[in-house]
């Protein structure tokens, strides 16, 4: 006695010491991350804004060429621009600038605070066919040129009229960047026109508070200008002296393609002042969306969430009324009551484990990643942290998340796997350190095959591939057996009810309870709820649009944890009160099913909002849509299962099997 009573204070001991270690491991990871975070969140050059003195130099640098009908970017001097006097430098880039195509690099322009300038000649160019060819190609496209100034993107603004009540209101909008040039058609003929001349318009806020002026705003207005390349200076062009009134055009389609033309590219840059202050600078990029229909979608959402909290509330007090009815009766009533009641006649078969348990660890431990990673990115964007100044941050915020979210998929994939009695961990872990992401990296690859070979600053370089798998292999995969460890170590879950040895025959399921249609029902709801979100999102990424809206992401994604758990809840007692104690795998596919009708929409969404045309271009759309969708299910999947495995474990504790 005294032996056992030693070996059980050590066990206990073991327990507390484990739990001790996961909790400490925990949260360094947390700490760790949340400082990952800040600092990237702070990258603004800066958190101190820059007040620039009287003609002070402004640098205006370039990014990308991008097209929302191609979604294949392009470095800017992939085409034959004026090039700066000392050489084309490379601003330095993060991992999410990196992977997202970013290509910032300096600019020949010569700005100077509080100095304006009217067509300023930048540089004289003679264009072969073949270059002519090459920019009759992009402005087809619908390329667009990004410039940057103070951190501030280039963008062209836009009059509109706002109904409010009987009374229209004239506002504006914003499009990121402007067009490198614009298509129109006589007599039947397809002319193309370059924009060789940009009007930089450089808002600017002072205040008595401080010295100088802060940028506050960039718009640029494009136009096609045919200047007189007779006398043009072309060893000083600062010395020349061109008129930006001329109402002749550059055609480089008119409509066959010349041999050869000579163009020269100008700017002028005008100073406004402001009322915008340094704080809120970004506020007209980011009100290109309606806030009305995003509490339109919350409140449609909201309202499926009560309909489900009623339906579990009412299955609850229906089991519970019969339980306390049950211990109120005579024993032959409760013999009666327990041949009625469907859901307790499988008590011994409803713990048992599930085909491919090994599988299913891996799904659940990944889906608990993911989530993990979804939820932390979704609060540090809904504090300010993931600005949108700060390029990349996003993307590189997700990225190292998922790395070190390992742990949590390790840990509760290991808890599963054992929870069914199974002993192979170290395989099953592997499992779950490889499976997502080579399916990840697989499609990632091939996809960025077709982008090199098109010649697209969206390629990822090989370099940036082995960062990817250095953080995949030297990070991810050793915290996934870290917290497969501690997992493992754990004891495991003892079930309520005890597994018959033979299995019980199921029923013939109703036509609305075959597998299949139960778990394709199920996903209705979820994607219900987020699908308004889920469309400013899809615009967001493929039509180049600013999204910021993360407080009403973070609200949506709460409201899809609980239709996720509610409905799957619902689906899983109709189930068991049917006979039928498969339920491990159906929890899952029961919301995870939302991510076919993500897919589906996005099908919709491409033909019906896109206009790509490219083969590789529709290529990279339906793999990422493919890798968001698998995401997805894992998510809502995830939260299916541990909402059911709850309700499942109470409703068996509950009752008293003989």
């Amino acid at each position: 006695k005294l032996q056992s009573q030693k070996a059980s204070s050590l066990d206990k001991a073991r327990l507390v010491t484990t739990h001790k270690h996961i909790m400490s491991v925990l949260s360094l990871s947390l700490l760790l991350i949340s400082l990952i975070s800040i600092i990237n969140g702070f990258y603004l050059p800066g958190i101190k804004p820059h007040e620039y003195e009287f003609q002070e130099g402004v640098k205006i640098k370039v990014n990308k060429l991008d097209s929302v009908l191609t979604q294949l970017p392009y470095d800017y001097y992939e085409l034959p621009f004026c090039k700066p006097g000392d050489g084309v430098k490379k601003d330095a880039e993060n991992l999410g600038e990196i992977l997202t195509g970013d290509s910032i690099e300096n600019s020949p322009y010569k700005v100077e605070m509080m100095l304006p300038s009217e067509c300023n000649a930048l540089c004289k160019k003679t264009y072969s066919k073949k270059e002519l060819h090459e920019f009759a190609t992009k402005i087809d496209e619908k390329y667009r040129v990004n410039l940057i100034v103070d951190n501030l993107p280039a963008a062209q603004k836009f009059k509109t009229i706002i109904s409010d009540g009987d009374k229209e209101i004239e506002d504006f909008i914003y499009e990121k960047g402007y067009p490198l040039g614009y298509v129109a058609s006589s007599n039947g003929k397809k002319l193309i026109m370059l924009n060789n001349h940009v009007d930089l318009v450089i808002l600017y806020h002072d205040n008595p508070r401080y010295e100088g002026n802060r940028i506050v705003g960039f718009e640029v207005q494009p136009r096609s200008i045919a200047h007189n390349v007779a006398n043009y200076n072309e060893e000083n062009a600062d010395a020349n002296s061109l008129s930006c009134s001329s109402s002749d055009v550059v055609r480089i389609a008119n409509p066959s393609i010349p041999e050869s033309l000579d163009v020269i590219w100008s700017y002028s840059v005008i100073f406004e002042p402001s009322d915008i202050q340094w704080a809120s600078r970004w506020d007209p990029y980011l009100k290109m969306q309606d806030p009305q229909i995003h509490w339109f979608s919350i409140l449609n959402s909201f309202m499926i969430v009560i309909f489900l909290s009623g339906m579990v509330a009412m299955i609850l007090m229906r089991a519970l009324h019969k339980d306390l009815r049950r211990y109120n009766a005579d024993p032959e009533e409760i013999e009666q009551a327990q041949e009625e009641t469907g859901w307790k006649l499988v008590h011994g078969d409803v713990f048992r484990t599930p085909a491919n348990p090994s599988l299913f660890a891996c799904v659940i431990g990944t889906g608990v990643q993911v989530f993990a990673m979804c939820l932390l990115t979704l609060v540090f964007a809904a504090l300010g942290f993931l600005s949108p100044a700060n390029r990349g941050s996003l993307m590189t915020t997700l990225l190292l998340l998922y790395v070190f979210m390992g742990i949590f998929a390790g840990y509760f994939s290991a808890r599963t796997y054992k929870m069914f009695g199974e002993t192979s961990w170290q395989k099953q872990t592997l499992q779950t350190a490889l499976l997502f992401p080579t399916i990840n990296f697989i499609v990632f690859f091939i996809l960025n095959l077709f982008v090199w070979h098109e010649g697209s600053s969206g390629a990822v370089p090989f370099g940036t591939m082995f960062s990817l798998l250095i953080l995949w292999f030297g990070i991810s995969v050793p915290l996934v057996y870290l917290g497969a460890y501690f997992g493992y170590k754990k004891q495991p879950i003892d079930f309520p009810c005890p597994t018959n040895e033979l299995l019980r025959m199921i029923p013939q399921q109703p036509w609305y309870m075959q597998k299949y249609f139960a778990i394709l029902v199920g996903g209705v709801l979820p994607f219900g709820a987020v699908f308004i979100e889920v469309f400013f999102i899809m615009s967001s990424i493929w039509l180049h649009h600013y999204y910021y809206m993360f407080g009403f992401l973070l609200l949506v994604f709460i409201i899809l944890i609980l239709t996720s758990a509610e409905i799957t809840i619902v689906m899983t007692y109709f189930q068991l009160c049917a006979e039928d104690w498969r339920w491990w795998w159906r929890s899952v596919l029961t919301a995870g099913s939302s991510a076919i009708y993500l897919f589906l929409y996005s099908i919709l969404y491409f033909y019906t909002k896109l206009d790509i045309v490219p083969f590789v271009s529709s290529l990279l759309y339906f793999g990422y849509m493919i890798l968001v969708s698998v995401g997805f299910f894992l998510v809502t999947g995830t939260i299916g299962f541990y909402a059911t495995y709850v309700f499942v474990w109470k409703i068996y504790d509950a009752i008293k099997i003989e």
